[in-house]
């Protein structure tokens, strides 16, 4: 029970205290508005509207540098399927970080980033021809393959000394949400270990003339919290490693470090992961006597997501069995609810008072358009009345769509109390453009 249960006429000068480890670095109250990067929730949707994403460029800096500091040896590279922006591409240059990309389109905006393609790997399981020639006029310096015919295509239109890597399937079950585990047999990622495939598709990038086969690639599934996964994760790949014969130069163990969504979630432990990784590579690559190769990890969520807060607008309340508030969003900025079953906690910005379990629902034409449900806000919550969501900068603005015709939200970074849009809000003659 809450003080403000407790002492219902105090109710209304009460705010929850914002919590730990969801919001931006120095996210804070000040009265009764919500303070992130310096910039007041209620001043961002006044000037931006709603809904609105709010991405603190000092927290996504902070994520990155965390991540060198822990692997100063490795190679990290930010994946940037998580949010593709051409001005965060460009914090994560100036920060000392790779890239990956996973199509043409991926790598139009890293050019349009100015990043080097040296410093850019191609990923997909699926890359069109356009894909290949896009990343081979680029420069790219690595591309990752993922099935015997790629390997044959990508030989057919490279030069001589494309440097590949190989996606490998290592069995390793992350023990996370089905449609995001990637490292177990039977789907679509990569060559199985286990049946032979991997050893396989080493011995066919050799073969190709054109090809340099320069490391090995995995990835095992994305909210990853036990590092023991990593771990026989290693101890697969330096046993193909051992067994295939051939110089591999890097390890790439992909990314998938979990982020808490919810109070209560902890945090990945990543010195934890860099100390027991590097450890077990060490001493697996002694056991089998092969040189240790460079490592690579690819975070993504766990650098963006917790910079990132949605602000909408409550448009009506429906009270019944449930409450239910609707706002001016929904799975067409967020489908991830509708897609894993995410969970997010909600809080309303402007007011306190005595709080009741309501469900957040979206716009959108779909009984499953719900962003949030039981989540604790004023019993007297209204239209009109600002919400804020944390945890929401990656895969929100990459997933989002425009179903109902509902343009797109503008993502806006903040840092020192300034505040700037580096993606606009989508008009209705951006949606009208594409139609003949």
């Amino acid at each position: 029970m809450t003080l403000a249960e407790l002492l219902p006429s105090t109710g209304c000068s009460i705010e929850p205290v914002l919590e730990e480890g969801l919001w931006p670095d120095g996210t804070h109250l000040a009265g009764s508005d919500l303070v992130i990067g310096g910039v007041g929730a209620t001043r961002l949707a006044a000037r931006f509207g709603t809904p609105c994403q709010v991405l603190d460029e000092a927290t996504v800096r902070n994520r990155a540098k965390a991540f060198l500091r822990a692997l100063p040896e490795a190679e990290v590279v930010f994946a940037g399927k998580s949010l593709p922006c051409p001005e965060v591409y460009r914090w994560m240059a100036s920060e000392g970080l790779s890239l990956d990309v996973s199509s043409a389109g991926e790598l139009a905006l890293a050019r349009a980033a100015g990043f080097p393609g040296q410093r850019i790997v191609m990923h997909g399981n699926v890359k069109t021809g356009e894909d290949l020639k896009a990343a081979l006029q680029h420069g790219v310096s690595r591309i990752v393959v993922d099935s015997f015919d790629e390997i044959a295509q990508l030989g057919a239109l490279s030069r001589h000394g494309q440097e590949v890597m190989i996606r490998v399937t290592p069995g390793v079950d992350a023990r996370t949400h089905a449609a995001i585990t990637t490292g177990v047999e039977d789907q679509k990622f990569g060559f199985s270990l286990a049946s032979g495939a991997a050893l396989e598709a080493i011995l066919r990038v050799v073969e190709q003339p054109s090809l340099r086969l320069t490391g090995l690639h995995c990835h095992i599934g994305s909210q990853v919290r036990h590092v023991a996964s990593y771990e026989e994760t290693v101890r697969r790949m330096v046993g193909l490693i051992a067994s295939c014969g051939v110089r591999v130069e890097q390890l790439d163990l992909g990314g998938g470090f979990c982020t808490p969504y919810l109070a209560g979630e902890s945090s990945f432990d990543l010195f934890g992961f860099a100390q027991r990784v590097r450890g077990t590579l060490n001493y697996e690559c002694a056991l089998h006597r092969v040189p240790v190769p460079k490592l690579l990890i690819e975070p993504g969520r766990s650098i963006v997501a917790n910079a990132g807060v949605t602000l909408y607008r409550v448009c009506a309340v429906k009270r019944g069995v449930r409450t239910f508030v609707a706002v001016d969003g929904g799975m067409s900025d967020n489908p991830r609810p509708a897609l894993y079953g995410a969970k997010y906690a909600v809080r309303l910005v402007g007011r306190g008072g005595a709080r009741k379990p309501v469900t957040v629902v979206g716009r959108h034409c779909e009984a499953g358009d719900v962003l949030a449900e039981d989540v604790p806000l004023p019993a007297d919550v209204h239209a009109g009345d600002l919400l804020a969501v944390p945890v929401t900068g990656a895969y929100h603005h990459a997933l989002a769509s425009n179903y109902n015709q509902v343009g797109r939200p503008p993502v806006v970074a903040v840092r020192d109390g300034v505040a700037r849009q580096v993606v606009r809000r989508e008009t209705e003659e951006d949606l009208l453009r594409r139609y003949v």
